[in-house]
């Protein structure tokens, strides 16, 4: 009895030890869960606010040649970003050019001048313009010479977004709320059917030592903090915890079952209930299993918990690789650690050619580590071929793939990377693998993150060559002219020079001859001078004014050059005005560089046009 009354009063406190504890942990989840979904929602605005303004930039050139261009630059942009789904322009006037090139007035429900007066926003909830429901624009201003000539806005459709959350808490287990501080409107309700408003859904019955006015206080003030109140629809308590966002007065709220929060608690209370049954043996032989069961469980647990932590770490690295290219072995580094493995190797891949190879090796690169990222053409042929995946164990199954590996080469694990369409874009491999079970599922689990770097890869270059590249003759325009500007010094180990071309008699020929001729006239231009001096500093800076820079270059070989180019002109009835300027580099003064070449460049224009041949008044 003594024994029995003992166990009992162990299990007592112990249980109720084990309940704080787990409760706490609860509560701690619950607060980490809306803070993970507080970043993931502002990181994935900050990613549409940041697409937003690299369309307006280049949508702020369309709009001075018409709508027809400006609708076709649009066509040519991929999708929407994160939340929004549709582009839209409003104008001066209070009128809205959609996608598909309808000018619809929105006086009344959109104006021009306030939104252009709070710059680069994001409104709150409101009705869209066609009446079918509720939306969320997101806007950046569209600018020419400092000033604000449209707004461009993404339009995020309410009745969708709760529909693919960019993050879910407690594995989908919790109801996510977005709510409007302001106004009590939900902007986001995967608990009800339909939007509404939090202050006009009615009281709720609390549980001690929480109140109505204690959560509206909160929402409206911008806290963080919980309340619990009983559920009439599930018959259970609901911790309800709410926390501010920075965007807007917008709130992120939780509800979660009282079973779900404190699951774990439970699950350990329910198993102390029953020694309060079991004899001394019992009782002792229990507390053997338990603790081998809790710390093989608890260990499984926290391996998957790390690879899921590093599954996101290598998403978060892979998610701006396309602009910053030393994510990409970090995160091949993180896989490293992940499967474990020695070696891991990516390779972006055009058809069989490869595009880039990147390379994490365990204390540097041995020629194993470079066999295997050399191993991807024949890879992707093997995935070609039908076979899903690679995992070899022995140097025989690893020659089965590929016949040439070197011989201690005794592993291999691959995947490919595949786009939307199912064409392979990449391969993800690795080697040196410390234990065989999961890795190809591992590597699998990130592949996602790789076809969505392809995929970022391809959209950044294209949106980088429309925003360097001067439609008309294919060299680089005045942007890419100030990108590289400051580093041209730098590029050169002697001398830099310059020389500065402007066409005679542009503007005549487009009066007489119309101005598919004067585009002729400039194409012809632009074809000598990437044949006498190359494209790689070439630029066309101004409608009839192109601008060189030559590195290292004698003068005697650039005005070579430049003879053969004004002769080659001159045989097609094309008549060029240059100016040449050099300096010895390092030097700070490169724009007094280009102003000497442009000097030279009127001096000999003038000249040009004193001969009466060419004077303008005669055309």
């Amino acid at each position: 009895m003594i024994l029995v009354l003992l166990i009992a009063l162990v299990s007592v406190v112990v249980t109720t030890r084990i309940n704080e504890r787990e409760e706490s942990a609860g509560f701690q989840r619950l607060t980490s869960e809306a803070e993970e979904f507080v970043s993931v929602l502002e990181l994935n605005m900050a990613s549409d606010r940041r697409q937003l303004e690299l369309i307006a930039t280049l949508a702020s050139g369309y709009m001075t040649r018409g709508s027809g261009e400006l609708l076709d630059f649009l066509a040519q942009y991929p999708g929407g970003g994160d939340f929004f789904s549709r582009l839209e322009f409003l104008l001066p006037g209070d009128r809205v050019l959609t996608a598909e090139g309808k000018v619809v007035p929105a006086a009344g429900q959109l104006s021009f001048e306030q939104e252009a007066a709070l710059g680069a926003h994001i409104s709150d909830r409101e009705q869209d313009l066609n009446g079918g429901g509720y939306v969320v624009r997101h806007f950046v201003p569209v600018t020419r010479d400092g000033e604000t000539i449209a707004m461009l806005y993404g339009v995020i459709d309410i009745d969708t977004l709760g529909e693919a959350l960019p993050y879910s808490p407690y594995g989908g287990s919790a109801a996510v709320y977005l709510i409007d501080g302001a106004t009590g409107d939900f902007l986001i309700d995967t608990w009800h059917e339909e939007l509404g408003n939090i202050w006009e859904t009615g009281s709720r019955p609390m549980a001690d030592g929480y109140d109505d006015a204690q959560l509206r206080q909160g929402l409206i003030n911008g806290e963080s903090n919980y309340v619990v109140f009983l559920s009439n629809t599930i018959g259970d308590y609901l911790y309800f915890y709410y926390t501010p966002t920075s965007i807007n007065q917008w709130r992120v709220a939780l509800s979660v079952p009282e079973s779900v929060v404190f699951a774990d608690a439970r699950s350990v209370r329910n198993m102390l209930n029953v020694l309060l049954v079991l004899e001394a043996v019992g009782f002792l032989l229990y507390i053997l299993w338990l603790i081998r069961y809790v710390r093989r469980e608890t260990g499984e647990k926290q391996r998957q918990l790390d690879a899921l932590r590093d599954i996101y770490d290598v998403e978060k690295l892979l998610f701006n690789a396309h602009v910053h290219r030393e994510n990409v072995p970090r995160a091949l580094a993180l896989i490293g650690k992940m499967l474990p493995a020695k070696r891991v190797a990516f390779t972006m891949m055009s058809g069989r050619e490869p595009l880039v190879r990147y390379l994490w090796e365990e204390g540097g690169e041995t020629s194993l580590g470079t066999a295997l990222g050399e191993s991807a053409e024949l890879l992707a042929d093997y995935f070609a071929a039908g076979h899903p995946e690679v995992s070899a164990h022995t140097a025989a199954e690893v020659r089965a793939v590929l016949p040439d590996a070197p011989e201690d080469m005794n592993d291999l694990t691959a995947i490919p990377i595949e786009d939307a369409d199912g064409v392979i874009r990449g391969v993800l491999s690795a080697g040196g693998l410390k234990r065989r079970a999961g890795s190809t599922a591992m590597l699998r689990s990130v592949g996602f993150s790789f076809a969505m770097l392809y995929s970022n890869t391809r959209t950044y270059r294209d949106m980088q060559r429309l925003g360097e590249g001067d439609t008309l003759t294919g060299l680089y325009n005045r942007n890419r002219y100030e990108i590289d500007l400051p580093n041209l010094a730098a590029k050169c180990q002697d001398s830099l020079g310059c020389v500065f071309v402007d066409v005679n008699g542009l503007h005549e020929l487009n009066n007489s001859q119309g101005h598919e001729a004067g585009d002729q006239m400039l194409r012809s231009v632009a074809d000598a001078l990437r044949t006498c001096f190359g494209s790689r500093y070439t630029y066309r800076v101004g409608g009839d004014e192109f601008i060189i820079f030559v590195c290292d270059a004698s003068v005697e070989d650039t005005e070579r050059r430049l003879r053969e180019l004004t002769e080659t002109l001159k045989r097609k009835g094309y008549f060029v005005s240059a100016g040449c300027a050099w300096a010895h580099v390092p030097t700070d003064d490169v724009e007094g560089l280009i102003k000497t070449a442009e000097k030279r460049m009127y001096a000999e224009k003038q000249a040009y046009y004193q001969d009466p041949a060419n004077d303008r008044r005669a055309r």
